[in-house]
């Protein structure tokens, strides 16, 4: 409903702006051949444009107040999905906060949710001031460190809704993107189902020859695997990282190429970024990203 209110809002404006512009020009044009109307003329005109605001301005007051009515109507609806939302420098890490406590999932960069049911979104940051925006799905929220923020939006259209941090928040804050996938109910909870899973445990040898590097890499400081003994909590989980579409929070495809970029040095590609350059063995890197590969 923001996205309607948005786009008349637009429209509106943009016709306004369009009458002013032509009375100018008409005026400009007249300037040289001055005209004399009378007083009760000019007042006549005056009167109306004033009229003519008046009612504009109330009407869009009453939209706007019931676009905020249907959006509290959603708020207080009991079947909404709860989802944490941290914002990161400079990456935003989901934790569904879904019942009973075993499903409870942790997911980076990109938001899964059912069409048709409203999503209660808990935004905090773990940093510095950040700000939650779905142009298309919901207003900006702000993320503050130790505090809570709550909104609730719902997508009616299945589709890929591009998220972006609103608050300037330091070096990369316009690489500091998401995704929002909206999916039927039933394709939902098929993605959930498999995200809640642990790393799958059918390797090829080169797999498992990348699986080795990654766990004698550095790499378990800050990320985790479930499945594995990666249990690092500053950075995104990389469970099912290859089931993802980019990386580097909405930045890149998701492809090796740039997944090998990021690794050896992500500050060449996100500059100011918390993740230092990896020094992996060249050897040791096609097996690596056959792993990663395999983590759907």
């Amino acid at each position: 409903m923001p996205y309607y209110l948005w786009n008349m809002f637009a429209w509106l404006f943009g016709i306004l702006w369009v009458i002013i512009v032509c009375f100018m020009t008409i005026g400009l044009l007249r300037s040289g051949h001055a005209t004399r109307i009378s007083e009760r003329a000019g007042e006549r005109a005056v009167a109306t444009g004033a009229g003519f605001t008046v009612v504009i301005l109330f009407a869009l007051i009453i939209m706007s107040s019931a676009i905020a009515r249907e959006i509290s109507i959603v708020q207080s609806q009991p079947n909404e999905l709860k989802v944490r939302v941290t914002g990161h420098q400079w990456w935003w890490e989901f934790q569904y906060q879904d019942d009973p406590p075993d499903h409870l999932l942790t997911t980076a960069n990109e938001l899964h949710i059912p069409i048709g049911r409203p999503v209660r979104m808990e935004v905090r940051s773990g940093d510095v001031i950040h700000s939650f925006w779905v142009p298309s799905l919901s207003p900006k929220i702000d993320a503050i460190p130790d505090h809570f923020n709550e909104i609730v939006f719902q997508a009616n259209q299945v589709g890929t809704y591009r998220g972006q941090c609103a608050e300037f928040c330091g070096l990369q804050h316009a690489h500091m993107g998401f995704l929002v996938v909206a999916e039927t109910p039933a394709v939902f909870q098929n993605w959930l189902n498999h995200q809640l899973e642990p790393s799958q445990e059918s390797l090829s040898t080169e797999e498992q020859q990348g699986r080795h590097v990654f766990l004698s890499s550095p790499c378990v400081v800050c990320h985790t695997v479930r499945g594995t003994s990666a249990f690092g909590g500053t950075a995104p989980d990389l469970t099912h990282l290859a089931s993802r579409t980019t990386i580097g929070a909405a930045l890149l495809s998701n492809t090796p190429g740039n997944l090998s970029g990021w690794i050896t040095d992500s500050q060449r590609v996100k500059p100011g970024t918390q993740m230092p350059p990896i020094d992996i063995a060249s050897q040791d890197m096609q097996p690596l990203l056959s792993y990663l590969d395999a983590l759907k």
